[in-house]
């Protein structure tokens, strides 16, 4: 069974990894819709992945979500590395494969970078904050809709929604990562700066995401 769920994250990782880097990469994030198109691919991504494979590992495709689930007793910690391995793996064969499309195959990377994260013109310190935010509020959400029995039919949605929500914002400032996989994944084979800096993208989401905790227990725990 367990292996079963580490297929399903690697399955679901993969998927968000290149339908959400593909659409930056391809059609670009700049104007003319590219922002929004490169929104919905990260935020439907997750929709389509969760009433495919929710029902066999909870559809975390994010180590930050899956930190969350361990630190809210939803998940195991064999589970939380087991589940962590895999949507790093995923996201590495994702990035693998649109980086052969790009290098191999000629395909033109509209981000100049294969859909990585960048500090931009916030630096450090404000990138790290954005991406505390963004998490924050995507795990937060996450907790709460999965913590309801009755919003399981519509979980899947919500958090699409609310991923779409956080790269609207997200997308000018930082890229958006609040996923360290996906942000591990591209800047690997893009190398540069997106690997100098990859470690904000890892650490800030992980923080956001304790930080959601504890404020979901706060507000929502009897």
């Amino acid at each position: 069974m367990r292996t079963k769920k580490y297929v399903a994250e690697i399955i679901g990782t993969f998927t968000l990894v290149f339908l959400g880097c593909g659409s930056a990469i391809f059609l670009g994030a700049g104007a003319e819709g590219g922002h929004l198109a490169v929104a919905f691919a990260f935020g439907l991504s997750i929709v389509a992945m969760a009433y495919v494979i929710g029902g066999v590992s909870g559809c975390h495709i994010n180590p930050a979500v899956s930190l969350s689930m361990l630190l809210d007793k939803r998940l195991s910690i064999k589970d939380f590395i087991g589940y962590v391995m895999s949507q790093v793996i995923g996201a590495i064969v994702a990035a693998a494969l649109l980086f052969a499309l790009v290098e191999a195959f000629g395909m033109t990377d509209l981000t100049g970078g294969l859909g990585t994260n960048g500090v931009g013109d916030l630096g450090i310190g404000g990138a790290f904050i954005v991406e505390i935010v963004l998490t924050f509020i995507f795990v937060l959400a996450i907790l709460g809709v999965t913590a309801q029995e009755k919003m399981a039919n519509v979980a899947g949605l919500v958090i699409g929604l609310t991923l779409v929500l956080v790269h609207i914002v997200g997308i000018p400032l930082t890229g958006t990562s609040v996923n360290p996989a996906r942000s591990l994944g591209p800047a690997i084979f893009a190398g540069g700066d997106a690997l100098s800096y990859v470690w904000i993208f890892i650490l800030a989401p992980l923080v956001g995401a304790i930080l959601a905790v504890v404020a979901y227990r706060f507000i929502a725990k009897k």
